[in-house]
């Protein structure tokens, strides 16, 4: 059977998506093993491969062995409650802040959600905004180190957009990002706001090498941005990117995504999420119990796995018994259910907990005009 054709743009993933034909149509690198070896204390997302491609990031973890300076910049675009498929690039930054002891800069892209998503009012927008950086904030970043913006609210960041959106042609930006979906100018304009997010640590900082942790399908705006910061104007550092694979959804393949159902919100209950593992979690079990303990599962296909594999259980041995279990068919897709439950919940109720302190720390965080 033909594979099914796979969009990926920074405005729509979708269909069965081939990452060996992305890294050569975008040009990026694969993390090499000798990368991965310094990555060996870092986040399961990066130690185990679901950041698996970069561009310079080797030149970013040289420079950081010189004793040079180096940051990590990536955001957010609030247009709902935060889920687990939107944590990922936040514990790699949180991860890399905590082996590199370096700067973290997050941008929350409130604009760009206002101008993009059908009735997603200003006002909510900031609501969104609200509640999702007590939510990051939640996940442990270094006061001090860290630091917070809202396009909406910091508005020093229209002066650095403004001086970037003079060197984009409409072709340039239509050449990059190929057609989209262009209902309002806003829209347009906001390649040069997220260009001003990526240079955010070097128009601050100064001259220094940072890194962009994303999704695959965002590396565009990285492409126009390592552009950009080479203008005499400007004469900063190409920024490194770090690429990520798809957090797969629930019910398996593609990308987590709030619209399809079936995603944890971290304001999920203990009981909203073993209904939702049991109900939508795709198995790599067999038909029967008799056919799964003779033949064994599929790890590979199995979502509850998988989200141990990436997010929730950073033990290598442990994971590897799990595997081999599953795969004997001594385990039973029921009880790795109940695993990747037990492990969400734990997750959940501490990030619940250090909710109600990060709202009482927000202005240790927040960058003011």
């Amino acid at each position: 059977m033909a594979k099914e054709e796979s969009t990926v743009t920074p405005w729509e993933v979708s269909g069965e998506i081939d990452y060996d034909k992305l890294v050569k149509e975008f040009g990026v690198s694969l993390i090499s093993e000798t990368m991965r070896k310094k990555l060996e204390k870092t986040h399961p997302l990066l130690k185990r491969g679901v950041y698996f491609a970069h561009r310079d990031f080797d030149k970013w973890l040289s420079a950081h062995e010189k004793g040079k300076k180096v940051s990590v910049i990536t955001g957010r675009g609030p247009s709902e409650k935060m889920q687990l498929g939107h944590l990922v690039p936040f514990l790699v930054a949180k991860s890399l802040q905590e082996t590199f002891n370096c700067e973290v800069f997050i941008p929350i892209s409130d604009d760009e959600k206002f101008y993009v998503k059908e009735g997603l009012s200003y006002e909510k927008a900031l609501e969104y905004s609200k509640d999702n950086i007590i939510d990051l904030i939640a996940l442990g970043f270094k006061p001090g180190k860290t630091f917070i913006f809202e396009d909406f609210v910091y508005t020093d960041i229209y002066k650095y957009a403004a001086r970037i959106a003079k060197r984009i042609t409409y072709s340039t930006s239509k050449a990059v990002f190929g057609l989209k979906p262009e209902n309002n100018i806003g829209w347009s304009f906001y390649p040069a706001m997220q260009a001003a997010h990526i240079l955010f640590p070097q128009f601050q900082r100064g001259k220094h090498i940072s890194v962009v942790p994303v999704g695959i399908d965002q590396d565009p705006f990285i492409r126009l941005t390592r552009d950009i910061a080479e203008f005499p104007e400007f004469n900063f550092e190409k920024p490194a990117a770090l690429h990520a694979k798809f957090i797969p959804s629930l019910h398996g393949g593609g990308k987590m995504s709030s619209s399809e159902g079936g995603v944890i919100f971290l304001s999920d209950s203990p009981k909203e999420v073993e209904t939702k593992i049991k109900k939508y979690a795709f198995s790599g079990g067999r038909d029967t119990i008799e056919e799964h303990r003779k033949l064994g599962g599929n790890p590979d296909v199995d979502v509850s796995y998988q989200y141990l594999r990436m997010l929730f259980e950073p033990d290598d041995k442990k994971l590897q018994k799990i595997r081999d279990d599953y795969k004997s068919g001594k385990l039973l897709t029921s009880e790795l259910k109940e695993i990747l439950i037990e492990k969400i919940n734990v997750f959940l109720a501490e990030h619940q907990k250090r909710r109600k302190l990060a709202e009482k720390q927000i202005d240790k965080f927040i960058l003011k005009n």
